[in-house]
């Protein structure tokens, strides 16, 4: 069973997916583009070739757990999703994940300029590995 994780952003998207079993972070890349479409098109080839069976969309929530401002954008568009792949994604509180990307990349080296091509990729693995782990302890 694949899973694929969604990092949904203005201009740059990340996405991560597991490994065949669903137990592991497998592939990860980030869709660059700041329209809805581009990014709907590019998660449909990734949902085929990769054969997803489920879906888990980063969703933001403030750090008191009330939703962020940015909710009912990300409630719109998990829609457009379900539409364009016929999976209903999971929305998944990605409080701190974008944040955690960063500090991975910096204490890997990267420069803010590699970082930012790269952190929405670390973000949705993140986003991905919170799942999976969620997964494993409900049984």
């Amino acid at each position: 069973m694949r899973i694929m994780a969604i990092d949904y952003g203005d201009a740059h998207t990340g996405v991560a997916v597991s490994d065949p079993t669903g137990f592991l972070t497998g592939d990860v890349t980030t869709i660059h583009s700041r329209k809805a479409e581009v990014v709907l098109e590019e998660l449909v080839k990734l949902v085929q070739t990769y054969q997803v069976d489920e879906l888990v969309m980063g969703f933001p929530r403030n750090m008191d757990g009330t939703e962020g401002p940015r909710a009912e954008l990300y409630r719109t568009f998990a829609g457009r999703v379900e539409e364009a792949t016929g999976l209903k994604p999971v929305l998944w509180d990605e409080r701190r994940t974008t944040v955690d990307a960063h500090r991975i990349l910096f204490d890997a080296g990267k420069n803010g300029k590699k970082r930012k091509k790269t952190v929405d990729a670390v973000a949705a693995s993140l986003i991905l590995e919170g799942y999976l782990e969620f997964r494993r302890m409900r049984g």
